[in-house]
This record gives C-alpha cells, sequence and structure tokens, in this order.
C-alpha cells in the first residue's frame, strides 16, 4: 500500500495527523502502535477522540474499527482514560 488512506479507517484527516507526527506508511504505524502514534497525535491535536485511537488499532489490524474485539476496545478504553 503506498497511501496510509487505502488502509482502513484513515481518511485524509488521519492521514495528515499521521503525517505531522511522521508517520507514513503501514510500516511506519505498525512499527510505533496504535498507542504510541496516538499519544504524539493527542500532543497536537487535543481533539484526537476515543474514535481515533479505534480507527489507528483497526488500520495496524486490517479490519475496520467496529470489528476490534471487546478486550481490545476496552485496553484502548482504558489507555485513553489515563491520557
Amino acid at each position: 500500500m503506498h497511501k496510509l488512506t487505502e488502509l482502513p479507517n484513515i481518511g485524509k484527516v488521519i492521514e495528515n495527523r499521521l503525517n505531522a507526527i511522521g508517520i507514513y506508511t503501514l510500516a511506519e504505524l505498525i512499527s510505533i502502535g496504535s498507542r504510541e502514534a496516538f499519544f504524539h497525535i493527542k500532543l497536537i491535536d487535543n481533539t484526537a477522540c476515543l474514535h481515533m485511537l479505534y480507527a489507528l488499532q483497526g488500520a495496524v489490524e486490517g479490519k475496520r474499527y467496529t470489528q476490534l474485539s471487546k478486550s481490545t476496545k476496552q485496553e484502548l478504553k482504558q489507555f485513553f482514560d489515563c491520557l
């Protein structure tokens, strides 16, 4: 995949946020992980929400964020609530 927008859940807005923190490819996103990527996005965009975190995790897993397991969503919510 050449564009982040070709990944599930990633539109232009999230792609722009990822680019702003130095992530341009799926490999880079996988390497840093959804939580770390979201943390850096949150530093530059205080409107970043839980659904963006879900979207990033879904992109890493190659699925729509609505298909994430309950346990994954719970873990992500706990992470989000701690920020």
